[in-house]
């Protein structure tokens, strides 16, 4: 089963990310973007460039998810493994969608814009774990070392995840990421625990 960890900045997504392989030692553990590609790189370089154009960023993100598709998830499920992802496409629909909203050029909801782009060809995950935290509290939390990580374009971002979580609630679930970080994590392992085991 693929799991997924989503949240702005700052919300400790990481962190519970590197804890729970203690806990599940055989599942494959992975992340967006990716570390070890070149698609990823180029990912990163567009992070850090503040005149990086939105649309062609989007595209960026778009390739390296393909490729961790194929090249990662896909061959960890086919051999039955549990598969945890720090970031995925939701994080796509939530901060893409967030920077295309001042993209002159698009004339279409970014939000559904960014997930109709993925519609064909992703694997949507079995569960995502959504680390709910405040713009304000994320933007200081992250230190605001990129483009990203400031809270007025952090309120944008969690406003869309919200509209992700609508659009399928069954697939969420919500912890509260305003905790002490060792209550977070017993949180994700008790949500984690109860999902695995009835695999």
């Amino acid at each position: 089963m693929l799991v997924t960890l989503e949240g702005l900045d700052g919300s400790g997504k990481t962190t519970v990310w590197e804890a729970l392989q203690d806990s599940y030692p055989d599942a494959t553990f992975t992340r967006e973007p990716t570390n070890d590609s070149w698609y990823g790189d180029a990912v990163y370089r567009s992070i850090d460039d503040d005149e990086a154009d939105s649309l062609a960023e989007l595209f960026l993100y778009t390739a390296d998810h393909a490729d961790h598709l194929s090249r990662v998830i896909e061959p960890a499920l086919e051999r039955g493994d549990l598969v945890v992802s720090d970031r995925y496409s939701d994080s796509r629909y939530a901060y893409q969608g967030a920077t295309l909203e001042s993209y002159d050029r698009l004339e279409v909801d970014p939000l559904e814009y960014v997930v109709d782009i993925h519609e064909p060809f992703t694997i949507d995950p079995d569960l995502t774990i959504y680390l709910d935290l405040d713009p304000e509290t994320a933007a200081e939390r992250a230190g605001a070392t990129n483009k990203f990580e400031h809270a007025d374009y952090l309120e944008s971002v969690r406003a869309n995840y919200e509209r992700v979580l609508e659009r399928d609630p069954d697939r969420f679930v919500r912890v509260d990421a305003m905790q002490e970080p060792a209550r977070v994590l017993e949180d994700v392992q008790d949500v984690l625990a109860d999902v695995v085991g009835e695999e």
